[in-house]
């Protein structure tokens, strides 16, 4: 029996332009909303967990203005030695951030959610990445932020932009997945929900 396919109405919520450009790639109609939630991880919340329960919080707080569409959201946290690294926001946290990870390794965990409002069907994944820092010295991270200015990214660096160079090597699944929008694993969901991406 063939499959048959839906054209439903797509919701990315996100102010992020990389995942609005990343979405665009699978050439869908798609709308951005930006869920505006309270991002504070929780006491003694595991960094994944902190993840995976914003990625829906965000999913959620948009369904409560649309009743019929498919929800795409994500969120990232930046893991190294137990410590979760947020947002930096300011350079003086972005220089701190990135002294601290110069020379190890740090796990990006990434969780993607797809909420179908009219089901209410939820599926989430989490996708970790991990990533090798040079050990770079002050004047080379000085450099970088002066240059990119990454304030709003969780680890302080655009894998995207300049923030490659200060990478010795990456490993993952999806590399998409650093940037903030795991799409191999979204095309899944997507198939799961019955939109053809191709």
């Amino acid at each position: 029996m063939k499959t048959q396919y839906v054209h439903p109405r797509l919701i990315l919520g996100s102010s992020s332009l990389y995942r609005r450009e990343l979405l665009e790639r699978l050439k869908l109609p798609f709308e951005t909303v930006n869920p505006a939630i309270d991002e504070t991880p929780w006491l003694n919340e595991k960094p994944e967990d902190t993840a995976c329960r914003l990625a829906e919080t965000k999913a959620r707080a948009i369904a409560s203005q649309f009743s019929d569409a498919l929800i795409i959201t994500a969120d990232q946290v930046a893991v190294l030695e137990g410590v979760q690294l947020g947002k930096p926001l300011n350079h003086a946290n972005a220089l701190k951030q990135l002294q601290f990870m110069r020379g190890k390794e740090v796990v990006f965990h990434t969780a993607l959610c797809l909420l179908n409002s009219r089901s209410n069907r939820l599926q989430m994944r989490r996708i970790p990445y991990t990533v090798k820092f040079r050990e770079l010295s002050d004047q080379q991270i000085e450099g970088y932020l002066a240059k990119e200015q990454p304030y709003h990214c969780a680890g302080s660096a655009k894998s995207e932009g300049l923030g490659i160079a200060l990478i010795e090597r990456m490993s993952g699944d999806d590399p998409n997945a650093l940037i903030g929008l795991p799409l191999i694993a979204l095309v899944d969901m997507l198939m799961e929900e019955k939109v053809a991406v191709l």
